[in-house]
């Protein structure tokens, strides 16, 4: 199994750089256009978050961790960063049957990662935020 690792600064600039790994990890598998989508919004969902709210708005460093199964049909992230401890599942799902004027605000792209995705989970160790998920790709 090939881990590809990025550490980068967390911000808006980078997600491109994120996006585009994970691209060329999925590239030569039978990674369908719908999946691939979904690893793509889920993933920019993530790091966004950490970018924006991890560190109160200073800069910090996020690590995305991504590699396949030896099989190349499952695609797996990990998303790290030593902001603000925050477990993003422990938000109460949003009541999507509610318009969007009568929903609270936030919530709304985690529930989507938690949809999209296979698995998902978080755990805080070592000072870090760490949050993972894995998509079913043929």
């Amino acid at each position: 199994m090939v881990m590809k690792e990025l550490k980068l600064t967390a911000s808006d600039d980078t997600l491109y750089t994120v996006l585009e790994n994970i691209r060329k990890l999925v590239a030569d598998t039978k990674c369908s256009e719908d999946d691939l989508t979904s690893i793509l919004v889920s993933a920019e969902e993530i790091y966004v978050n950490i970018a924006h709210y991890a560190y109160g708005g200073n800069p910090g460093e996020a690590v995305v961790q991504m590699w396949l199964t030896p099989d190349k049909k499952r695609c797996c992230l990990t998303f790290k960063d030593r902001g603000m401890k925050y477990n993003p599942l422990e938000k109460a799902d949003p009541d999507t049957t509610l318009s969007g004027e009568q929903r609270k605000i936030g919530g709304l792209g985690v529930y989507m990662v938690k949809n999209m995705m296979d698995s998902v989970s978080y755990e805080y160790k070592d000072g870090q935020n760490i949050f993972s998920m894995e998509k079913d790709i043929e």
